[in-house]
């Protein structure tokens, strides 16, 4: 054969193997479904939840301060202490008390004899200017002194008082049950009262404790349209467990805040092991009555540049995604406010390999639908 008969035949052949090959491609396996389970959305009672950001506070706080002037002698407590009303806390040197007292009741005994003595010229002295012994200038002059020495007697007696309530100031005692702060000042400090030196330490109340927040303008609306003992508030913790116990709300603001457009709320939570602490940032949740709304798996719903959305298995076996209005939480579900309608199917799983358009295949429940990731 010539050389030229060979080149034809060996464009022939290539020719040949190209037509093949597209055969191929043409005839090559369509990808398989990726298998999926589905939750179908139905609506269904929920309750209705407005959060808020908190922060927790004592029931009570009070600074414990030095009411008299004095050297302190004495710390009872150890700091960070539960204590109960009236326990010694502090003791501060009685002494000078001790001994103003005994001066101010001598002082007493001094103005009581005197008294005692005023009486007696007055009554003496009305015998004689009834008996014209005497002019009544006499007897005006004893009703003064009488006067006089009764008023003294009577700033006697409230000196001893006096100093009484300033010998019972050394000793300072828990004015309410709580917890027991940092004691301010060391054993042998000087205390002034109305100084700084005069503050001991703080007691808070942390059993109830109370929880500040503040919602907006339009949540508090609806608050307002139910009775605050139909309310019920609860507590996410920073580690996202739910606080054991439920709190009522004590306090509502009745102004709005003219920069925040927010108004101020305060609830009471029991806080029998102290598992509260005050200072505390917590998740509040006021649970305002229910409604119906279709909730989902938080595994189902996904978030992109425009926002939250889930992927439905469509009447053509292929996956879509549908932007949702998502709402609050229900346990570990997700409440949907929009963009859902009912009977509608959820993908839950296998979401990783699901592009808009990818063929689906729906397991029956109970059926494991597991897949690359």
């Amino acid at each position: 054969m010539k050389r030229p008969d060979r080149a034809l035949a060996a464009a022939l052949a290539a020719a040949a193997l190209l037509t093949a090959c597209h055969k191929d491609a043409g005839t090559a396996a369509a990808p398989l479904p990726v298998p999926v389970s589905v939750l179908v959305a139905t609506p269904r009672e929920v309750p209705v939840a407005l959060e808020a950001v908190g922060r927790t506070e004592g029931s009570r706080e009070v600074q414990v301060r030095a009411r008299v002037a004095g050297t302190l002698e004495q710390q009872l407590y150890n700091e960070g202490d539960a204590v109960k009303a009236g326990a010694p806390l502090f003791r501060i040197e009685r002494a000078p008390f001790e001994i103003d007292l005994e001066q101010q009741r001598a002082a007493l005994a001094q103005e009581v004899a005197r008294n005692e003595l005023a009486k007696r010229d007055f009554e003496r002295a009305k015998d004689l200017v009834a008996k014209r012994f005497v002019s009544q200038q006499s007897l005006d002059q004893a009703a003064s002194t009488l006067a006089q020495s009764n008023a003294a007697v009577q700033v006697a007696k409230a000196r001893v008082r006096q100093s009484e309530l300033n010998l019972s100031y050394t000793a300072v005692d828990a004015p309410i049950s709580g917890v027991t702060g940092r004691a301010l000042q060391s054993i042998g400090s000087l205390l002034v009262p109305n100084a700084d030196s005069s503050l001991l330490t703080t007691l808070t109340r942390t059993d109830p404790i109370w929880v500040r927040f503040a919602l907006s303008e339009a949540e508090f609306a609806s608050l307002r349209a139910q009775e605050a003992k139909q309310l019920e508030v609860k507590l996410i913790l920073d580690d996202g467990k739910p606080y054991a116990l439920p709190g009522r709300l004590n306090f509502a603001g009745s102004t709005v805040d003219a920069t925040l457009g927010t108004v101020q709320m305060r609830a009471e939570f029991a806080n029998p092991a102290l598992q509260l602490l005050p200072g505390q940032y917590v998740r509040v949740q006021v649970i305002a009555g229910s409604r119906r709304a279709i909730v989902v798996p938080q595994s189902a719903v996904l978030q992109n540049e425009s926002g939250r959305f889930v992927w439905l298995a469509g009447a053509d076996g292929k996956a879509v995604a549908r932007t949702i209005r998502a709402g609050n939480w229900v346990g570990s579900d997700w409440v949907v406010l929009g963009g859902l309608q009912a009977g509608e199917r959820v993908i839950v799983n296998n979401l990783v390999r699901l592009r808009p358009g990818t063929a689906v295949e729906i397991k029956p429940a109970g059926e494991k639908a597991e897949g690359k990731k």
